[in-house]
Formats: structure tokens, sequence, C-alpha cells
């Protein structure tokens, strides 16, 4: 069995100590039944408040192959992701959510279109029903705006759930930014890609983390990470501005020769004042995002640090 390759299911943890018993009892008979694989499931918890830790330590002692990777405080979910494939070992790589909204039975046929000879196999939901309507239309949106926008594409409907090589493995911990968007840097390193279409059901337990102001800066960084048009769209627009200004010193000219010269009106000065005023502090906001960016990454800090690390050292069936 030795001979076999090695399946990494590597999952962050955020004060999930009521999933965590639902998690392991579903998941690692999943992964049990997966032929001629072996399996580790590398758990990173991302500085929980709960028992989180004490849950996944308790469980890497029962079973040898859970390890835990104790971060020293809440880096952000793509911080512990990077964390988890950092720490993988294994041949196939899987990122997986500790929620059990993706099913974990859609692993083996993952595995399966693996077989085929495919480096990355994506898990493209198909029924987003267990999402609320609002979070339907946002993520649609999001896709589209990214995609319209972003020089790199990112597939529609697929979140982190999918199955990678360790060749892509590799590629990946190549990256350096600190700034992580990590659906844009699995699309960005390419390989040959197959899909796979499943069903996502309800949160088992618990609640999302993922406030609505969250994942609006989440949207801000996926753009931001990838394309560069937000800056490029204010020189069009600045030009439009300055040609409508001079359309409007012509009218005014030919008006004046042709009329005489009248009392200006103070309300579309004010108008036109504060409308500018505002284009240009727009413009500046947009231009303070990619400088953050810049100032984050020259910090050149590591994107996470890690407490400790917890051996799974029990036999298991």
């Amino acid at each position: 069995m030795d001979s076999f390759p090695l399946l990494s299911l590597v999952v962050p943890f955020y004060n999930e100590e009521e999933m965590i018993g639902q998690f392991f009892a579903r998941v690692i008979p999943e992964l049990a039944r997966i032929p001629d694989i072996r399996f580790e499931i590398v758990c990173v918890n991302d500085g929980s408040r709960d028992r989180t830790l004490d849950h996944l330590v308790a469980a890497s002692r029962r079973d040898g192959r859970v390890r835990v990777i104790d971060l020293t405080r809440n880096f952000g979910k793509e911080a512990a992701l990077t964390a988890a494939i950092h720490e993988a070992r294994g041949d196939l790589i899987v990122p997986f959510d500790a929620d059990l909204q993706d099913p974990p039975d859609v692993i083996g046929r993952l595995v399966d279109k693996w077989r085929e000879g495919y480096d990355v196999v994506l898990a493209r939901r198909v029924d987003r029903n267990a999402d609320s309507l609002l979070k339907q239309w946002t993520a649609k949106s999001f896709y589209h705006v990214h995609n319209d926008v972003a020089d790199v594409k990112i597939p529609e409907n697929v979140g982190d759930f999918r199955l990678f090589t360790r060749t892509v493995c590799e590629a990946l911990k190549a990256l350096p930014e600190s700034c992580r968007f990590m659906k844009g840097l699995f699309a960005w390193v390419g390989y040959r890609t197959a899909v796979v279409d499943y069903v996502r059901e309800a949160r088992a337990a618990g609640k999302t983390h993922f406030s609505g102001w969250k994942l609006w800066n989440f949207a801000l960084e996926g753009i931001t990470s990838f394309s560069t048009l937000p800056l490029r769209v204010w020189t069009y627009l600045g030009l439009s501005v300055a040609l409508l200004a001079l359309a409007c010193a012509f009218w005014l000219a030919v008006r004046t020769l042709i009329y005489g010269i009248d009392v200006p009106g103070y309300a579309s000065l004010a108008t036109a004042i504060l409308l500018l005023g505002g284009i240009q502090l727009i413009g500046i906001g947009v231009l303070g995002e990619y400088i953050g960016r810049i100032y984050l990454e020259s910090k050149g800090r590591p994107v996470y640090l890690v407490r400790q690390r917890f051996e799974g050292t029990a036999p298991h069936a």
C-alpha cells in the first residue's frame, strides 16, 4: 500500500467546534472508500477562539492520518489555505471546507477524473439552492465582473474545492505574493484541467464566518490582484471629462458672441465642482487600493506563522 499515491485533504478551520465531529465522521469513511489511494487530512487551525484546536488534536491522537497545524493567530482563510497547501505531503492535494457544504463523496469522483490524466480537476457547483438568493446573485455578479476585467479568467461556480497534483502544488508554493486570492492563483498556474459537476449542500452546523463586508473586500482583492483595468479606466474618464469641458467652453464662447454676457449661475458652478471633486476622490481611492497592496507586498512578511504542529501517531484501521 505504501506504493499507492498519497492524497492530502487540506482543510482550514476557524471556530468550527460544532462541525468537527460530523466532519471526521463523514470525511474519513469516504476517503477510505477510494481504491488504491492512501490519505492524510491536514487541518489548519486559523486562530480559533473556541475549542476547535482541542477537538482537532484529539482527532489526531485517535487517527494517525490526521495532522494539525496551529497558526499563531487568525490570518484569514486564504492564508490558512496557503499554510495547508504548504504543509501537504501528498501526491494529490484537495482543498476542502470544514462546513461540509461540499459533499465528501465528490472527492472520489475527482480522483477518478485525475486517473484519466488531468493535472487539475475542478469541482463545479451546478445547483446553489443551499445558498441565499443574495449570495447567489452576488457570486454570479462577481464572476462576471472579474472575468470581464481580469486577464486570468476564474471558472464560474468553482470554489477552492478541487484536486491538483504535486507538480501544481509546487507551482503554487513558488508564488511569492502575500496578498493572496487563491481562486485566481489556482487559475493562473494553468495545467491540464477537467471539471466534475456536483450539487452543493446546506451547511451541516454552525454559521458562516463571511459577512457581506468581508465578501466585498474579498471581491476587491480578487479584482485588484489580477487586473489593472480599474487604474486604466481613470485615464479614459479623465480624457472624457476634459473633452466635455472643451465642448462646454466652446459652447459658452459661441453663446456669448451671439447673445452677450449674462450672470453666471452659482448652482451649476457648485454642481460642476462637486462632480469633478467626487470623480477625483474616487480615482484617488482606486489608486489607494493598489498602492496599499504594493505597500503590503513590499514588507515581505510571511503569509502565516505556525505556533505548533501535532502529528497523528495513533494506528488506524
